[in-house]
């Protein structure tokens, strides 16, 4: 079989392999696909500065049911990936946010495909 000439296609790959290194959480800890997807649906919005409430989460229904949702942010959140943060004077919406751990662990995935563009074109 003959491997592609697209550097982006190269690139894509490259990153792949490398993230598939990088997903197990320290500690041991994993996330299955449907975490991931949830925890990247809320971290994009928190990125985008339009922070996702509880409520909106369990939402997603191409993401699972509302039972199924609110399981994954427990999940997540006892894995010290998800945290909750309150407006002040608003305890009824509780907006959820991205620990410490979960940054790492994007700024750990950036930095591989980082490096995998680095080898495509080097």
């Amino acid at each position: 079989m003959e491997k592609t000439n697209s550097p982006f296609a190269s690139a894509y790959l490259r990153f792949l392999q490398l993230a598939q290194v990088v997903q197990a959480l320290p500690d041991g800890l994993e996330m299955d696909a449907n975490e991931k997807a949830l925890l990247q649906a809320v971290v994009l919005r928190w990125y985008e500065n339009e922070p996702m409430t509880v409520r909106e989460a369990i939402g997603l229904v191409d993401l699972g049911s509302p039972a199924t949702l609110h399981k994954r942010i427990t999940r997540l959140r006892d894995k010290d990936m998800l945290g909750t943060l309150n407006l002040e004077g608003d305890r009824r919406a509780k907006f959820l946010i991205p620990t410490q751990r979960t940054l790492d662990y994007f700024s750990h995935l950036g930095q591989s495909m980082q490096q995998a563009h680095q080898k495509t074109v080097a």
